[in-house]
C-alpha cells in the first residue's frame, strides 16, 4: 500500500524541526562549559547524537527508490527512525533536567 500524499514532504519537516529543537537544546544545556563531564552529561550527550543521526538519515530514508514503486518499505524505516530519533532527544531533555 502507497504512502499517502504528502507523506514524505511531511515527515522530512518534521525531522528537521525536532533536529533543530535538539539543537536549541544542546546550546542551552551547555555543553561547551569548561567544568568537567559526569557521567550523566555523556548519556545525555550520546542520546542527543543517536537521535540527531536518526534524525538526518530520515529524509534520505523516505525520498531513496524502492521497487515496486507502489511499496512504502522505506516510509515505514523513515518513520522508525523518526519515532527513535524524537524519544532519543526527548530522553536526553529528560536525563539533562533529572541528573
Amino acid at each position: 500500500m502507497p504512502a499517502p500524499i504528502g507523506s514524505v514532504p511531511a515527515l522530512s519537516a518534521a525531522s528537521a524541526t525536532v533536529f533543530s529543537i535538539g539543537i536549541v537544546f544542546l546550546g542551552y544545556w551547555g555543553m561547551y562549559e569548561p567544568t568537567a563531564w559526569r557521567a550523566a552529561d555523556v548519556v545525555v550527550f550520546v542520546l542527543a547524537l543517536a537521535g540527531f543521526a536518526c534524525l538526518g538519515l530520515v529524509p534520505w530514508m523516505a525520498t531513496s527508490p524502492v521497487e515496486p514503486e507502489t511499496s512504502d518499505a522505506r516510509i515505514r524505516i523513515a518513520r522508525h527512525l523518526f519515532l527513535t530519533g524524537v524519544v532519543s532527544i526527548w530522553l536526553a531533555v529528560a536525563v539533562s533536567a533529572v541528573f
